[in-house]
């Protein structure tokens, strides 16, 4: 079966990125044990980043922000269900917290402080607006695809900041041309630069997968200018991303590192979802791919004064519900990506958004 990337399906849809029409809910990694020295908290915040809403709580009891625990970094402008912890002692304080933008929804103790990455996932429940007929019937076949296939994992907009342009500054302190001595937002805008490099990485894969779609491998590596026969194999493969010689793929949804060797192989095991691509994040201790796969990265690799590591390239869309509501012109969705996967993945290929 051919699988064709819904391009053509352009929709036009409103989507506002907001409390009302945008809820974001972790799914924890384990259930809390209700015994031990720390105390989760379930929280529920609108229209303030998760910062924010750490400095309100730890300024109610009485304690430092980095005392407290959190599992990830959330959408300002969104509704946002996540967990946080603190120390058991602080508790008779916290029932007696208000405000106006967060509510504690439930407390439990546990044995540890919540860890970042300590998620199995997230919750997404999007309302798009002003869907006709016609519309909805297109959003109900990419979605299909998207079910089938999965979605292209860059990382969201809100890595860049307001202005989409923190990797610039980030660039700059490992030129050398900035200087900064707070050591957490000069990690955090390198490692804007570190995700920048990324998605471009990223880019350049989904345009060979598009290539593919219409062209021969040969055309496709003449026009990428790629060795002779080093996409032999790749066009034959069902998925829409194409699996390249020398691929560092890993197990899906987690687990260890491996170079794809066999490419019909490995691109089964992926049409299978047990395991997939993972592109560079360029830094210390991270080895580059090979092969073909390596020529596409190395314009990539960079000496970047941070740790690097891999990241999924292609991600599985799961638990999708939706709903539509004729009479408002209302499309209710629901899904599920993984830790660090950013909802706006999904809302470009259902806009029919070139990538």
């Amino acid at each position: 079966m051919k699988l064709i990337y819904p391009l053509n399906m352009t929709n036009e849809f409103v989507f506002n990125s907001s409390a009302r029409d945008f809820t974001v809910e972790e799914i924890p990694l384990y259930e809390f044990s209700g015994e031990g020295e720390h105390l989760v908290l379930h929280v529920r915040k609108k229209e303030m980043t998760t910062w924010e809403m750490l400095d309100v709580i730890s300024n109610h009891v009485g304690i430092r922000r980095r005392d407290m625990g959190y599992a990830g970094l959330k959408d300002k402008h969104a509704m946002t269900l996540q967990y946080v912890s603190v120390m058991a002692i602080h508790e008779e304080k916290l029932k007696a917290f208000s405000h106006e933008k967060i509510k504690i929804l439930s407390m439990v103790r546990h044995s540890n402080k919540i860890r970042v990455g300590h998620l199995k996932g997230n919750r997404f429940n999007i309302r798009l607006k002003k869907v006709l007929g016609v519309q909805k019937d297109k959003l109900d076949s990419v979605l299909k695809w998207i079910k089938n296939n999965g979605v292209p994992n860059y990382f969201g907009n809100q890595r860049f900041g307001n202005d989409g342009d923190n990797w610039v500054d980030g660039k700059k302190l490992i030129e050398g041309t900035l200087k900064m001595r707070d050591r957490k937002t000069k990690e955090f805008l390198m490692g804007s630069y570190q995700s920048y490099l990324f998605n471009h990485w990223l880019s350049k894969r989904m345009e060979i997968n598009l290539l593919l779609e219409k062209f021969t491998e040969r055309e496709t590596e003449q026009v990428m200018k790629l060795p002779k026969d080093s996409l032999k194999g790749t066009k034959a493969q069902e998925n829409f991303f194409k699996i390249l010689e020398g691929d560092v793929m890993m197990h899906y949804p987690y687990g260890r590192l491996f170079n794809a060797e066999n490419l019909e192989e490995e691109a089964l095991r992926f049409r299978e979802k047990d395991i997939a691509p993972a592109g560079l994040l360029t830094g210390k201790k991270a080895d580059p791919a090979k092969a073909t796969a390596g020529l596409i990265e190395a314009p990539f690799l960079e000496d970047i004064p941070l740790n690097g590591s891999r990241r999924y390239a292609w991600i599985q869309v799961t638990e999708i519900s939706k709903t539509y509501v004729e009479e408002k012109a209302h499309y209710e969705l629901s899904f599920v990506l993984p830790k660090g996967c950013y909802a706006t993945n999904v809302l470009d290929i259902l806009r029919g958004k070139q990538i």
